[in-house]
């Protein structure tokens, strides 16, 4: 890319299609999105964004001819596209029908599954035979690991709070048996760690990212505070999600351009030479 101000220094970031720096990007849900509004986003920020979710199943209310030309236009700009988590809602209502899902999925040219769960009382086991089916089907599985039930929604707080909060140690076993059968990464719910807490649970993302390995891992980082707390504690080169609104902040901080208080002119990379 012929980067403006080419001169001024940035920091070293992978090249597409990369392992490590990726940056997920919301799509349809909190407002809607067209295939117009995404080829702005990624015509001016396109080689910092790696993957586009649609989330909440909106891809289910959208003209199907809308939904190729979303991920036809992502494909265009080397980004991957995922479903989202609306895999537990084809679980409760359609149980017979997880096989056409993902391969609709794969039809309409979707490259990842997430298999979320936070909704679900279901077995480790099954949701692992998840992630083989859809490795089966040629997609990439991203599941999900949750440290409080009810992950994944709006719930408030004192919802959540309702609700008892899971073992980190049970989350990270559960990755662990994901990636061995295959997952492309591992999808790490903010609820119960920095969403939807009254204070952070910041020794949970230590003790995943350590125990799951932190290349493994996409954390959930829905706020500027919380990926800047991603970024200083982890590097630049952490994987996150975030809204789409927040891609530029987001690899602004990443570049070492910008950043916040704290973390202004902080943000650093280094290459070993030979």
């Amino acid at each position: 890319m012929a980067r403006a101000f080419d001169f001024l220094h940035v920091n070293d970031r992978p090249e597409k299609p990369r392992d490590r720096g990726i940056t997920e990007i919301r799509g349809p849900y909190y407002d809607p999105m067209g295939p117009r509004e995404l080829r702005d986003i990624l015509e001016t920020m396109g080689e910092y964004v790696d993957i586009y979710k649609f989330s909440g199943g909106s891809f289910a209310l959208m003209p199907e001819e809308a939904v190729r030309d979303l991920i036809d236009t992502c494909h265009e700009f080397d980004v991957m596209v995922s479903t989202g988590g609306f895999v537990e809602n084809v679980l409760v209502r359609d149980n017979d029908l997880v096989d056409r899902y993902i391969e609709e999925a794969g039809n309409l040219g979707f490259d990842i599954v997430e298999i979320s769960s936070g909704f679900l009382a279901i077995d480790t086991d099954d949701l692992v035979a998840l992630t083989e089916t859809v490795a089966d089907h040629g997609l990439k599985p991203k599941p999900e690991i949750n440290v409080q039930f009810g992950a994944g929604g709006a719930s408030s707080v004192e919802e959540l709070e309702s609700e008892a909060a899971i073992d980190p140690a049970s989350a990270i076993r559960e990755a662990e048996r994901h990636l061995d059968a295959g997952a492309y990464k591992i999808m790490v719910e903010s609820e119960g760690i920095t969403e939807r807490v009254r204070e952070w649970r910041t020794d949970v993302a230590f003790e995943i990212a350590n125990e799951v390995g932190i290349e493994h891992c996409v954390f959930e980082a829905a706020d500027p505070p919380v990926f800047e707390w991603y970024i200083k504690n982890f590097g630049p080169n952490v994987n996150l999600f975030v809204d789409n609104s927040q891609i530029v902040e987001l690899e602004c901080m990443r570049s070492g351009l910008w950043g916040k208080k704290s973390s202004w002119g902080r943000t650093a990379s280094y290459q070993r030479e030979g």
